[in-house]
């Protein structure tokens, strides 16, 4: 299963062609990524931390996402796995676990001037 949440800059192929090294014991982005969950849940997309073109596919796909992830419940608990550095800039892979049970990979990253270009959850 893959949730269509937020158009990212980065591709799959260039997160894969940059891989491999960044892996630290701790990421940087969990909080924003956090708030990025929470406030897109109750219907908000978080326009401190978003860069335009992620804040523009956030509003575009609010009613879907918010609804989406309101239905997973509260997130319980957020493991980082990865960090990945890409042309972009680096990238952070999360594994979160929900209220309901659901445990998706998010992504987060291409981060400039204090907000992301890149934010998406896979199953």
């Amino acid at each position: 299963m893959r949730l269509k949440l937020f158009a990212i800059a980065a591709t799959a192929a260039s997160l894969t062609a940059f891989s491999a090294s960044a892996h630290e014991s701790e990421g940087q982005y969990s909080a924003d990524l956090r708030r990025m969950i929470t406030e897109t849940a109750s219907g908000n997309c978080p326009t401190e931390i978003m860069a335009e073109q992620l804040l523009a596919a956030c509003r575009q796909q609010i009613a879907q996402m918010s609804a989406g992830l309101a239905s997973l419940g509260d997130v319980q608990s957020m493991t980082f796995t990865k960090a990945d550095d890409t042309p972009e800039g680096r990238v952070e892979t999360y594994s979160v676990v929900f209220a309901n049970g659901t445990k998706l990979n998010w992504g987060i990253g291409h981060k400039k001037d204090g907000k992301y270009g890149a934010a998406y959850a896979t199953s």
